[in-house]
């Protein structure tokens, strides 16, 4: 039977991507995504709001160049990827699991959503740039597809 392990987040960084070096030259990037939900009460009418945090972890060297260099915290991502669980041990010796998001290989994609640099939690641009693995930046402007597809 087939199955799929893929993560979509829209969402702002809770705080500046952290970019850590392996001993074997390779790098890692961890960045905080905040996403919320907001709702009205049927009881009380108040507006009601509920906020998730996603880490996420970026071994892909085109993206975490672009993490490094144009992401800081409230910066607003689109990020596509896919749920991993590692365990690690704590000071105690204690086996402990975390499940965070991994862009790594082809399927990794990441995308700017208000702009290169901003670090506001606005809504998104014309100039939005995206990233992928086989890229490490590019136009994302809709105005530039010219198809004539009927429907």
């Amino acid at each position: 039977m087939p199955s799929l392990n893929k993560v979509m987040l829209i969402g702002n960084l809770g705080q500046d991507p952290e970019v850590r070096s392996f001993q074997n030259g390779g790098k890692v990037c961890n960045l905080r995504i905040a996403t919320s939900e907001n709702w009205k009460d049927k009881n009380t009418g108040e507006r009601q709001e509920r906020t998730e945090w996603h880490t996420v972890a970026i071994f892909s060297d085109g993206l975490i160049s672009v993490c490094e260099n144009h992401l800081k915290k409230g910066s607003k991502v689109y990020i596509c990827g896919q749920l991993a669980t590692r365990k690690w041990q704590d000071q105690s010796g204690n086996d402990r699991y975390s499940t965070e998001v991994v862009l790594r290989g082809f399927d990794g994609k990441l995308i700017m959503l208000d702009g290169p640099g901003a670090g506001t939690a606005g809504g998104s641009s014309a100039n939005n740039r995206q990233a992928d693995s086989r890229s490490s930046a590019g136009n994302a402007d809709p105005e530039d597809l010219d198809d004539d597809i009927p429907f």
